[in-house]
């Protein structure tokens, strides 16, 4: 079993942070030091909770200059980029905190109690909350749920990515200066085997993990198995879809979309992976896409000027290259000439941004999740036929239509129609890739199971726990 992980940075290939693992025993240690401060925040009052959880902003927000180019040389997101993170995570953290109070309030009966009764239903917390977190938005999505558990009154042990371990570092040291006591988070690089052994513990009470379908599959298993009964949250893959209409204004969708795509290399659980488009404007809507792809710079993260880094393996770019071309080979037709980006070499992490057309449900590019630059882009034509193909995925995380609803009432009749129909998440009507914290962030089938986010995360943080008094015999 490794007892230690080295961070490759995508694009030089070269090592940039080693990180040793604890041994068992002392993940041991760690998880009951969590339950003993446990123990004690959870009877710390809510708004000195929340005062904290003001105070970590503040301190967070001191390393802002400091995290684009740290984060860009773990995963290899060009560095202009990176900021937008830090603004999204002070965002999410912002509004979990204001709306805390509301939300982990008790729920009173008053209205309906019978003389001599009082009743009332508290949010008690779980107890020690282990979240695991993917690499590619390392930062947005432990907000989600980290700050949430512990305002809720829950410890918190947060294992990072290999690939971004120094995040976490910064969400602890954060915390614990803008005044958390010690123990009540705890960033702990695992192995797969140690991560095993937390999820079995019978001091975690939660589980939260993000990251792919065949990772959350055998998180559950391991939690199913465990001797104690835990619950489980589930954010994996998506397959999202867009659906652009005929009546859109063309600049504006082709533009948005492609950023969907793009952003991040693709690597985000909703980006724009297929588009269909309706065949009276699909070959004006290509066209207009391939023109604003081939723009694109693909290099050096670390270089401002550049919007389109590497992937974050040399595997995923190998996986990618398949995924085109297994479709090239069942009849797609690629739009993208690849020496229009020479930093795409052989045997490195860089892939070169890819339109597919001529795609069909029958190609993984349409089907399975590329986690990467490429866009399939099908022709539908009508609502129906675009409804019927974006439900025919095994992911349910977002999707997105695109029509003209301001200047036509029955445009946005038929995305409320379309809404109804949708087996997702989360419908964008002319955005994509969003997260707004005040909406619950969730999925179906294979996007996993759990809410984070809105006054709905607070929720699986927490249980329900009934007071009924009789005060008069």
């Amino acid at each position: 079993m490794s007892t230690s992980q080295t961070t490759i940075s995508p694009h030089n290939q070269k090592p940039f942070v080693t990180r040793e693992y604890p041994s068992t025993g002392e993940l041991d240690a760690i998880l009951q030091a969590a339950a003993k401060a446990q123990a004690s925040w959870r009877n710390v009052p809510l708004r000195e909770r929340i005062a904290i959880g003001h105070n970590f902003i503040n301190e967070f927000n001191k390393m802002a200059d400091e995290i684009p180019m740290e984060l860009s040389m773990q995963m290899g997101r060009p560095v202009s980029q990176c900021p937008g993170e830090v603004r999204g995570f002070v965002s999410r953290a912002e509004y979990m905190l204001s709306i805390a109070e509301s939300s982990l309030s008790d729920v009173s009966l008053e209205d309906t109690d019978k003389p001599g009764f009082k009743r009332y239903i508290k949010r008690a917390p779980l107890g020690v909350v282990f979240v695991i977190c993917p690499w590619n938005f390392p930062y947005l999505v432990s907000i989600n749920s980290v700050l949430p558990a512990i305002i809720a009154g829950n410890a918190v042990i947060l294992k990072p990515s290999p690939q971004t371990p120094l995040t976490a570092e910064r969400f602890q040291t954060a915390l614990e200066r803008a005044g958390l006591p010690k123990g009540v988070m705890q960033a702990v690089h695992m192995s797969p085997e140690l991560t095993n052994h937390a999820v079995q513990s019978k001091l975690v009470s939660f589980v939260s993990f993000t990251g792919s379908v065949p990772n959350g599959k055998s998180i559950e298993k391991v939690a199913v198995n465990a001797d104690s009964f835990k619950g489980v949250a589930l954010e994996l893959g998506g397959k999202d879809p867009a659906y652009v209409r005929p009546d859109v204004d063309l600049e504006y969708t082709v533009n948005e979309l492609v950023d969907g795509a793009f952003f991040n290399s693709g690597q985000s659980c909703c980006a724009v992976e297929r588009i269909y488009v309706h065949k009276s404007i699909f070959d004006a809507f290509v066209s207009k896409f391939v023109e604003v792809v081939k723009g694109y710079k693909l290099g050096d993260p670390t270089d401002p000027k550049i919007n389109l880094g590497p992937v974050v393996s040399v595997a995923s770019a190998e996986r990618i290259k398949k995924q085109v071309a297994d479709a090239v080979k069942a009849g797609a037709k690629a739009l993208i000439p690849e020496e229009l980006f020479p930093a795409a070499v052989p045997n490195s992490a860089y892939v070169a941004p890819q339109v597919l057309v001529d795609v069909n449900h029958t190609m993984d590019v349409m089907m399975e999740e590329t986690f990467g630059p490429v866009v399939g882009i099908q022709a539908v034509s009508s609502d129906e036929e675009a409804i019927q193909l974006m439900n025919d995925s095994p992911y349910g995380l977002t999707a997105s239509v695109w029509t003209n609803a301001a200047q036509n009432p029955d445009s946005q009749e038929a995305f409320l129609r379309i809404v109804d129909e949708l087996e997702t998440g989360t419908v964008f009507l002319n955005r994509c890739d969003f997260l707004d914290p005040a909406l619950a962030w969730t999925g179906v089938k294979n996007s996993g199971r759990g809410v984070s986010l809105s006054k709905f995360g607070y929720d699986q943080l927490t249980r329900a726990k009934s007071v009924h008094m009789k005060i008069q015999t």
